[in-house]
């Protein structure tokens, strides 16, 4: 099992929650907006990332598919979440339209990362195959549980859900592009 893969990701063309294999993110996801936080234009976020000690040092964030940029004013942490208040949100209402958006930051600000750990979004379009070499197909998406994140890994014989655990991940390999599993009993 690596570390480090808390994050999401979009390209700034799409928008999406995927990118192409073909090229690195602008942005990685790190909280997504569950409501407004008293009067005062703060933003209750649920939290997305590894690093949640690292809103401490974001000057600005991106919300929303369009990646709109906002200064961080400041941030708190209270019970289970981060509480943001970005310049220009003033008030409840202002705070109530960024309800359920995406917040962002821009890859450069991503925190570096310890040999042999990596962001989830270099999961996306690995090929897989078992430890006997047997090609299971393509991860096109992943599942965050809150326990391990879990790959949707699509080949000709359908949908297998992979779990990211040091049992199943054998080994990931970003230059060959593969992640070697060993399937344990019930995956497929």
């Amino acid at each position: 099992m690596t570390k480090g893969r808390g994050n999401s990701v979009s390209s700034s063309a799409s928008g999406s929650d995927a990118t192409s294999w073909a090229s690195e993110p602008d942005f990685l996801a790190v909280g997504r907006v569950l409501r407004p936080h008293g009067v005062r234009g703060e933003v209750r976020v649920e939290i997305h990332t590894d690093f949640p000690e690292r809103f401490a040092v974001y000057e600005t964030l991106y919300l929303g598919s369009a990646h709109t940029p906002y200064a961080l004013e400041g941030h708190r942490f209270h019970q289970g979440r981060v509480l943001l208040k970005l310049k220009g949100i003033d008030d409840r209402n202002a705070a109530e339209g960024l309800r359920t958006q995406w917040v962002w930051i821009a890859v450069r600000d991503a925190a570096p990362l310890d040999q042999g750990e990596m962001y989830l979004h270099q999961m996306m379009h690995l090929g897989v195959v078992t430890a006997d070499g047997e090609a299971l197909g393509q991860v096109v998406e992943i599942i965050e549980t809150g326990a391990n994140p879990v790959y949707v890994v699509r080949g000709r014989g359908g949908d297998i859900l992979i779990p990211d655990t040091e049992e199943v991940i054998l080994d990931v390999d970003l230059e060959t592009r593969t992640v070697t599993v060993q399937l344990i009993e019930g995956l497929r």
